[in-house]
């Protein structure tokens, strides 16, 4: 792999510290750096105080526009062997861009979680309506497939969004690979924690820009929270989240012992502090770092069956799933004062890191098949007519709208 030059176009700077995404991002960068990849980070976001500095570890940044046709002259010199899509919002946007200026780079697109299954749950559940799979026909899951379909292979985040994508969507498996979160073993260490006597009230963690955490918020300070106060009157409650807005300040209530807090400067140091994370997701995708954070902090979780999908797959989930708010309370309740229940939550949880998340095991899958595809990019490329088709049709429709949009910029 040396000598190979990664051009990561990215939706955001990564910010390790205010999301899953962005700790998935770092993820991907160091599995790139372990083969002593040339990395160049580009996005068309804005500057963010929050953001990774991204020079500590040796790669060179570029800020970008979309609709704009300076991009191809930057990335015909740059020349790049292997692009990364964060998002498919940025193959949209540029991956014509690459497959004209650059064909022979391996385009690979990070899909984070599936978008349109997100926003499809989460439309049915505000619309108070049952989830179906006519639910996923939508504009967003047309035009995510099509960026999947434009890739050479798509990096699927959960094992749920693999099996709805191959089994619903009919997807070949060859443009996919499942990659989860990747978590080096030497970062938990089980002998740091605190012990169950050391810990005390509840936590839970969540980027508000991202609205099932706002949801799940609001779901634990109406309907939950007061349950766990009926039967646990000096427990308190401590939210931790980047991006609050008024609406979530408005929560703040010491009177009721839910607090607000903010961003966490590190999330498995703030978790860990805690006994039990409370993360009653009613609507989402992806995998939830909320959890692998929770489970790094030895510290057992209470969801639902939404928030602890692809997760644990067929072993004992890191504490009790429940969906209602009685029974999530009452879960909540025997975990945190069951000393021998929660020990054995926590074991669960370090369980679940070992078999499912384990960094080196999926670093070699994941060379393995970019080696393969490396070697048969061209015939890969052939046989996927349904990609060579919406790439031709990209080019067209894109493309000029792209240079219409260009030129109506220059006059302004």
């Amino acid at each position: 792999m040396t000598g190979k030059k990664l051009l990561i176009i990215g939706f955001v700077w990564p910010e390790p510290n205010s999301s899953a995404a962005g700790s998935r991002m770092m993820q991907l960068i160091r599995l790139f750096l372990s083969k002593k990849f040339e990395i160049i980070y580009a996005s068309p976001a804005k500057d963010s105080v929050h953001a990774e500095d991204l020079s500590d570890y040796k790669i060179q940044t570029k800020q970008i526009s979309a609709n704009n046709s300076e991009f191809d002259d930057y990335i015909k010199q740059l020349n790049p062997s292997h692009v990364l899509f964060d998002r498919f919002m940025m193959g949209e946007q540029f991956g014509w861009r690459i497959a004209e200026n650059c064909p022979d780079a391996i385009r690979i697109l990070d899909t984070q979680d599936l978008h349109f299954f997100r926003k499809a749950r989460q439309r049915a559940y505000e619309q108070k309506q049952n989830f179906v799979k006519s639910s996923l026909l939508t504009d967003e899951a047309k035009r995510e497939i099509a960026s999947m379909y434009r890739s050479d292979l798509s990096l699927i985040i959960s094992q749920a969004e693999m099996q709805l994508l191959i089994k619903h969507f009919k997807i070949d498996k060859k443009l996919l690979l499942y990659l989860p979160f990747l978590v080096d073993q030497k970062l938990i260490q089980k002998e740091n924690l605190p012990a169950f006597e050391e810990r005390q009230d509840f936590v839970s963690i969540g980027n508000f820009l991202h609205p099932p955490n706002f949801d799940k918020t609001k779901f634990l300070k109406e309907e939950i929270w007061p349950l766990i106060k009926e039967k646990l009157p000096e427990a308190r409650l401590f939210i931790y989240g980047a991006y609050t807005s008024q609406k979530v300040e408005q929560l703040h209530q010491p009177k009721d012992d839910f607090y607000i807090m903010g961003r966490a400067a590190d999330a498995v140091d703030v978790i860990k502090e805690s006994r039990v994370l409370l993360a009653p997701l009613r609507f989402g995708a992806g995998l939830k770092g909320k959890f692998i954070d929770g489970m790094r902090a030895g510290t057992p979780a209470i969801t639902t069956i939404i928030g602890a999908e692809g997760i644990c797959g067929d072993l004992p989930w890191c504490g009790e799933i429940a969906n209602e708010p009685q029974l999530i309370a009452e879960q909540a309740v025997k975990l945190y004062t069951n000393k021998k229940r929660w020990t054995l939550a926590q074991k669960n949880g370090f369980q679940i890191l070992e078999k499912r998340f384990k960094a080196s095991t999926f670093k070699s899958i994941f060379f393995k098949r970019l080696n393969k595809l490396e070697k048969e990019l061209s015939q890969n490329r052939q046989e996927n007519f349904v990609g060579q088709m919406l790439m031709h049709h990209s080019h067209q429709s894109t493309k000029y709208m792209s240079r219409w949009i260009e030129e109506k910029n220059k006059k302004k």
